[in-house]
């Protein structure tokens, strides 16, 4: 089973939103606040990891401590106002 899984947070310019990039399937995040873009990530990734990534065997037979994911939260890197 995958243990550690990646988000990233993606400014599109012309659609004036933050983007989700990421290897969860069924994660798609689109806001324009960066801290609306953590709390729907931190709502919904863990529960998509569950539901799409771990087979109900694997739920079964592993160890909790072995079921626990890491997600790797990368911000995005803004430009600075002048």
């Amino acid at each position: 089973m995958k243990r550690t899984f990646f988000v990233r947070a993606v400014w599109d310019a012309e659609a004036g939103v933050f983007m989700s990039e990421s290897d969860i399937e069924g994660l798609h995040i689109e806001t324009d606040d960066l801290d609306a873009f953590q709390a729907i990530m931190a709502d919904a990734a863990i529960a998509l990891i569950v539901n799409n990534h771990i087979s109900l065997p694997e739920l079964a037979t592993t160890p909790l401590k072995d079921l626990i994911p890491a997600i790797v939260w990368q911000a995005p890197i803004l430009p600075v106002a002048a």
